[in-house]
């Protein structure tokens, strides 16, 4: 009797053991599924920055607040000094 009781409760552990895996396995995919769509919206926001910057350091508009702002104007040819070595 005492060795059917230790198959039993080995039984009912066991089963626990899989219920509970289960439900971990079930939490840690629903944790991956948020992850993926947390990179996919940082990857968005990636691509968004990027564009930003590239129309932020645009060479016409670097040379618009140039000439707008600081008042700098282009040389003459006359007025290039070329320094060699």
């Amino acid at each position: 009797m005492g060795l059917v009781a230790v198959l039993g409760l080995t039984v009912v552990v066991s089963a626990l053991a899989v219920v509970y895996s289960k439900f971990q396995s079930r939490v840690l995919f629903t944790q991956l599924q948020d992850l993926n769509q947390a990179q996919d919206r940082m990857d968005v926001e990636w691509g968004q920055l990027q564009l930003e910057q590239s129309t932020w350091a645009a060479h016409g508009r670097i040379e618009r607040l140039a000439s707008q702002r600081l008042q700098m104007i282009l040389p003459e040819a006359e007025q290039i000094v070329v320094v060699s070595p």
